[in-house]
């Protein structure tokens, strides 16, 4: 069945709860719920709160861009299945429609006595919940040789924008015969299918502009997200193209040198045409900035998503540390509803309901040859914990393949809508 948008939104992908008798705190006002990040996992919160609220939570929604490009997506735009423009959402119907105070600016601090999130501007904004969904940034020294200074030499293209469109133009600029290289992130990572997704992209790009040219995976892990439909795909569209290095064969032992446009593979030196180099990944900066991560990533209640640092402090998508669930734009969206029926609870005695998430990740292999796998999932007092779950499976017909790729169009679709209204 294909999802379009009225369907993925009813659908049921995680529980909502619609507000009872409003309320306010105690003093008379109205309380403030303040969303850091406008991905997937803020913008839903922030969508859910001020829409089922009714008028008696103000929220504001902190987001530097003014343009936010989806990374779920943002491979097919390298492929040429998508135009750039399709991967941008603006804020203009948050602010219109459902009276959230859109802030373009920087979170730089967080006082959680005072209960203030500090901006770049300098201004303070009070809260009294606060929801941080900030993504993702990079562990420092992850790949020897690589850091944010040198990403334009080898971009990283793990934060959509940008990023994508150099990594693009550098693929499409290759010398005919090239070699494009691809360092892999350690788990766990934003998106477990996407590096993979990824090189099937760059592959299909350039099996009709440069049909001669190589592709090289350096991977430090054992094995990956969806490993038999990819490695399927790559015989069956990519004969010849695609070589992956595991750890076996010195895969977690890289490093990179860009001015030289060099990979050494345990020890052994790689010259490359292009090199976009996945680092292993941490909670956003401003999750530890707010002093709510332990490690990489930020610990939360499977119930709520609340952090089990602070009560008044909730983490969502890729930054949290929640259990089973992968680091996916759907899972963020999911965490969410969630998330915002509990801070609806616990700020206006609304009902709250058992917490339930769904996530599927899509992949396309080639034109109109998508899989997927997902799972449901449900609280229990450790985290959140798979109940079932699904996958693709090798072999399938080319009908079932498109079918499965309209499908992933059609919920591209339905979550950006359900993301910024």
């Amino acid at each position: 069945m294909k999802l379009d948008r009225r369907g993925f939104i009813g659908a049921g992908v995680a529980t909502a709860a619609t507000l009872s008798a409003p309320m306010v705190l105690a003093g008379g006002h109205k309380p403030n719920v303040v969303v850091i990040g406008g991905g997937a996992g803020g913008a839903t919160a922030a969508r859910y709160i001020a829409k089922d609220s009714e008028g008696a939570i103000n929220v504001t929604l902190i987001e530097p861009t003014r343009t936010y490009y989806t990374c779920f997506f943002s491979n097919l735009y390298i492929g040429g299945f998508r135009d750039f423009a399709s991967i941008g959402h603006t804020y203009g119907t948050l602010a219109a429609e459902y009276d959230i105070n859109v802030v373009h600016d920087w979170a730089i601090g967080v006082d959680r006595d005072a209960k203030t999130v500090t901006l770049a501007g300098g201004a303070m904004v009070p809260y009294d919940a606060l929801i941080i969904s900030p993504g993702i940034d990079f562990v420092e020294g992850a790949v020897p040789g690589w850091s944010v200074e040198t990403q334009n030499a080898m971009p990283h293209a793990y934060k959509a924008g940008s990023q994508t469109q150099l990594l693009k133009a550098q693929i499409e600029s290759m010398p005919q015969g090239g070699t494009f290289a691809m360092v892999a992130p350690p788990n766990p990572f934003r998106c477990p299918p996407g590096p993979y997704e990824r090189v099937s992209m760059v592959a299909s790009l350039l099996q009709g502009s440069n049909p001669t040219a190589k592709i090289l995976i350096v991977d430090p892990k054992e094995k990956f997200s969806k490993q038999s439909l990819f490695e399927e795909a790559w015989s069956k569209h990519y004969s010849g193209m695609i070589e992956r290095v595991g750890p076996d064969f010195g895969g977690a032992n890289v490093e990179v040198r860009p001015d030289a446009m060099e990979v050494v593979i345990d020890g052994e030196v790689e010259k490359v045409d292009v090199c976009n180099v996945i680092p292993a990944q941490k909670a956003g900066l401003i999750a530890e900035i707010a002093g709510v991560t332990e490690g990489n990533w930020a610990p939360v209640t499977a119930q709520e998503m609340r952090s089990k640092i602070d009560e008044n402090i909730y983490v969502l998508g890729d930054a949290s540390q929640q259990g089973d669930m992968p680091k996916s734009g759907f899972s963020a969206n999911s965490q969410a509803k969630v998330c915002a029926m509990a801070v609806r609870a616990a700020l206006t005695g609304s009902a709250a309901f058992p917490a339930r998430f769904s996530n599927t990740c899509w992949s396309l292999l080639a034109a109109d040859d998508g899989v997927k796998v997902g799972a449901q999932y449900e609280a229990t007092p450790e985290k959140i914990a798979r109940t079932s779950g699904f996958i693709s499976n090798t072999g399938e017909d080319d009908a079932l393949r498109a079918q499965t790729y309209q499908e992933s169009v059609g919920w591209y679709e339905g979550i950006t809508t359900d993301m910024f209204g």
